[in-house]
């Protein structure tokens, strides 16, 4: 082969960058899919947040009387809220209304005087109790919440106290943070209303109550 040949070849760097770039490409799409998928997850931290407090506080701020259609409404607004990111189909929230059951001695605590439900992700439940418990003891003497951090009513007031359980689903794939439950709590204390009982007054059929032992999703 002709020497001169060889000097243009050796020196020859036209295709260095393409070299280059198949080196680093592997590299730069994972950080630029990771960060997407990073902020994807901060994204809907800061949603399911919002809406437990949404619903908790558009519960307490229900006057004279609360209604199942009220509870309604209120879970119309969380499924907008969270449209973007699929809320309805992979959450659970879960509503309680705490009180303090009006016993003394030994019997005396807090009591779920109703519980309601939405979303389609029937796989997880309360993590501090169902509807009626403590009505009749102080099984629920130190309120709802984690160690440390437990909600407690008045003798005067209630406490709506809002659960909300959702499953991510990644924007790219699990592959960078593998399955993720996102949970957070959020409590208000009643405001402007005295009655805490649950009213039906739009007469809706116990079938379509959105009570936990079955899905209320917005359709």
């Amino acid at each position: 082969m002709n020497i001169s040949i060889l000097k243009r070849l050796r020196d020859d760097t036209s295709g260095l960058a393409l070299v280059e770039f198949a080196f680093t490409a592997p590299f730069l799409l994972t950080v630029g899919l990771g960060g997407m998928e990073t902020a994807n997850l901060a994204v809907s931290h800061m949603q399911i947040s919002q809406i437990g407090m949404l619903v908790a506080d558009n519960a307490s701020r229900v006057r004279t009387s609360i209604d199942e259609a009220d509870i309604r409404e209120i879970f119309t607004g969380a499924s907008l809220t969270g449209k973007s990111i699929d809320f309805s189909e992979n959450t659970r929230v879960i509503l309680s209304n705490l009180e303090h059951n009006g016993l003394s001695g030994s019997d005396e605590g807090q009591w779920i005087r109703w519980q309601r439900c939405y979303g389609a992700n029937t796989k997880y439940a309360s993590s501090y109790g169902v509807e009626g418990d403590g009505r009749t003891n102080a099984s629920l003497a130190t309120g709802m919440g984690p160690t440390g951090k437990k909600i407690t009513a008045t003798t005067i007031t209630a406490v709506n106290f809002v659960e909300v359980v959702f499953d991510y689903k990644p924007l790219i794939s699990d592959r960078f943070f593998g399955d993720i439950v996102i949970r957070y709590e959020s409590a208000f204390v009643v405001r402007e209303r005295d009655d805490h009982a649950m009213n039906n007054s739009s007469n809706i059929s116990s079938g379509d109550l959105w009570t936990c032992n079955r899905y209320g999703v917005i359709t």
